[in-house]
């Protein structure tokens, strides 16, 4: 298994240097060719007298255009002879932004992207939900938190739950994790269920041995706390990269991660690894 072409979504009017420094190592890693992509929705229909001024739809394209040039000229500047090639993907659309990035996934073997940045009056037309990315895409998320410029690969976790999205997540992940030659299968689970936890850690650590992945089961007990056991044990790891099968639903906006919550997923410390 290998990564033979990444895709990385760049937020418009944003400092993505962290994102593309990561994107330009894991090319490196697998001499992969790299698809660069960003997206806008246009601003919604604003009316005078019934119909929407020409003058205000001229603006905000020529206004999406300028920061698809700057964002297209910042990804050919920070990888330009430093992958197997590159390519540059752009669109304005009405629909989610989420949905035309799925939909080119089927490029690309990775997509790396930042976490989401949240809903605001300004941003709305720009913002990419990382959730509904992740449960539409059919390939792997890696979520890069602002401030992260790289990803060494010394601490690697596979956050484990008993589910087909922790297996789809793990095999997903094993490219990087060949590259990271160890990693640790944590599950954080009941007290009266720890034997149980430890058997299941113990089959994915052997599995991933198999693969060329020195791999660490751990299971904790945490009676009350499960999330911040889990937690707990990620930053006293000093976790550089979390891998977590995701799986959920859109009712009400809300996402639920197999046993790990949303803000640690998706508004991480350290490089998250997401796959459904």
């Amino acid at each position: 298994m290998s990564c033979k072409t990444l895709m990385v979504h760049l937020d418009l009017n944003a400092d993505n240097d962290g994102l593309l420094k990561i994107t330009a190592d894991l090319a490196r890693r697998f001499e992969a060719r790299v698809i660069g992509i960003a997206a806008c929705q246009p601003l919604p229909p604003i009316y005078e007298e019934g119909l929407m001024t020409a003058e205000i739809i001229a603006q905000d394209q020529a206004e999406i255009e300028k920061e698809f040039a700057a964002a297209e000229a910042r990804f050919r500047a920070a990888l330009t002879g430093r992958t197997a090639g590159l390519e540059w993907r752009t669109t304005i659309i009405y629909a989610s932004l989420a949905d035309f990035i799925a939909a080119e996934a089927r490029a690309a073997d990775l997509i790396i992207t930042g976490r989401d940045i949240g809903m605001t009056m300004m941003d709305n037309t720009r913002r990419v939900n990382i959730g509904d990315l992740a449960m539409r895409a059919g390939r792997p998320l890696l979520i890069v938190p602002p401030g992260v410029s790289s990803l060494p690969l010394q601490n690697v976790f596979v956050g484990w739950k008993e589910s087909r999205e922790s297996r789809r997540a793990v095999a997903d992940a094993l490219p990087l994790l060949q590259q990271a030659g160890r990693a640790t299968v944590l599950e954080v689970t009941a007290e009266q269920d720890t034997a149980i936890a430890e058997s299941h850690v113990k089959d994915v650590a052997a599995w991933l041995t198999r693969h060329q992945v020195t791999a660490q089961p751990m299971a904790i007990s945490a009676p009350r706390m499960e999330v911040g056991a889990f937690r707990d044990a990620l930053r006293n790891g000093k976790c550089d990269l979390l891998v977590a099968g995701a799986y959920g639903h859109n009712r009400l906006g809300e996402w639920f991660f197999g046993g790990v919550t949303q803000d640690i997923l998706l508004d991480p410390d350290f490089c998250v690894l997401i796959s459904h």
